[in-house]
């Protein structure tokens, strides 16, 4: 079990959903096609009519989710020996090609926190069918907790599974979750959606923004499962739970797909990700403390710091010289800028500074709505790549 500290109670655990097994040993599809010797199953029509059908769901789908296995060898650290020892962990993933790619959850084949966690020895990946293969890391993004692993695609049967959208979505709306947890292949459990735009912590400094909140039962080994809608599309990767007992509560997380698919295209093309970083860390600003500091917006971002040499200094961005309180919290910044909006996009509670810019890429150029000393203004940041370490935005 891999357990981490969250902004919770001391008395809540954060935990990564991988978990450890012993050494390792040795539906009516809508249309069928064939590559060579691998059968591709393409599964269309699921939840017509907004329709929830748990059943279809996993008859047509849970083909698609595979367990993976990895191995540490002796001497590295791993999820149940950190002290080094050769041990195996056991997470869940899901096909996405007919080429045999297969999305995972970075900590399940991966061990270590930072920037550059050690890669498992070996891993492989089982099938629904019994079918067992070893698999290729291609690429881990840590900074998204996402990894893409490849397989020999010679012989299998493959049923893709389709990466949704993790925007428009609702809370109570339906959602499926299919993986190992505990080590019990093909495991549904159902659920609704609980809660969106949450931050859970990646395996850097810097967190995940908007994951999925679910009370879909979510245990240790579906990290790296698919979170599903009712249409059968992949509204996320269930990653991590918060638990007083490393048990599933009702309060699961899953990486959003549209930071799910941004990791996947960067991996499957460079081997990497690289993420855009403005260097600045700030304090969001909601009604109320805006009447307190007398700022003409009633959402935005307060500049606590600027990076020196950042994009947000070479940009003449100004944070706040000094500080206040405001109902019991303390350090907040006064008279510096304020970002209200990026490429016209209004910043709010649920779409905020670092969601908006980890989209981006290093190098491009982003238009700031600025409030400075009363007075709106335009200011453009030419992005950088992000470094390790550093949370700044």
């Amino acid at each position: 079990m891999i357990v981490r500290s969250g902004s919770v109670p001391a008395v809540v655990l954060v935990s990564l959903l991988a978990t450890g097994c012993g050494l390792l040993g040795e539906d009516e599809p809508q249309a069928t096609r064939t590559v060579e010797k691998t059968r591709v199953e393409v599964v269309e029509g699921l939840g017509k009519n907004d329709s929830f059908d748990p059943a279809s769901i996993y008859r047509r789908l849970s083909p698609g989710v595979v367990t993976v296995s990895s191995r540490f060898g002796s001497g590295a650290p791993s999820p149940l020996d950190p002290s080094g020892g050769e041990q195996a962990g056991l997470g869940s993933g899901f096909v996405v090609d007919g080429e045999g790619r297969i999305l995972t959850n970075a900590h399940v084949v991966t061990t270590g926190d930072g920037a550059r966690p050690q890669r498992a020895d070996q891993v492989y990946v089982e099938f629904a069918d019994g079918n067992r293969a070893p698999a290729e890391i291609i690429g881990d993004d840590p900074n998204s907790d996402v990894a893409l692993l490849e397989v020999d695609p010679d012989g299998l049967a493959l049923t893709p599974l389709t990466l949704g959208s993790s925007r428009g979505l609702t809370v109570g709306q339906p959602v499926a979750a299919i993986g190992s947890p505990l080590g019990e292949p093909q495991t549904l459990t159902i659920g609704v959606i609980s809660a969106l735009d949450r931050s859970i912590k990646s395996l850097t400094d810097y967190q995940i923004g908007n994951a999925i909140q679910t009370d879909a039962a979510i245990n240790q080994g579906n990290s790296g499962g698919p979170l599903l809608s009712a249409s059968g599309s992949v509204l996320g990767i269930n990653s991590q739970i918060k638990s007083t007992s490393g048990g599933s509560v009702g309060l699961g997380f899953a990486v959003p797909a549209d930071t799910v698919k941004r990791s996947f295209e960067q991996l499957r093309d460079n081997g990497k990700v690289d993420y855009a970083f403005i260097g600045v860390t700030t304090r969001e600003l909601y009604p109320r403390l805006a009447e307190h500091l007398d700022v003409a917006a009633k959402s935005g971002a307060l500049i606590k710091e600027v990076v020196p040499s950042s994009p947000a200094d070479d940009a003449g961005l100004k944070a706040g010289s000094e500080r206040t309180s405001f109902q019991g919290e303390e350090d907040i910044p006064r008279g510096g800028d304020v970002i209200v909006s990026v490429e016209g996009n209004a910043l709010s509670a649920t779409e905020d500074l670092v969601d908006l810019i980890s989209l981006r890429d290093p190098g491009e150029r982003v238009e700031l709505e600025v409030l400075r000393d009363g007075d709106r203004r335009k200011v453009t940041v030419e992005l950088a790549r992000r470094p390790s370490g550093d949370p700044s935005r």
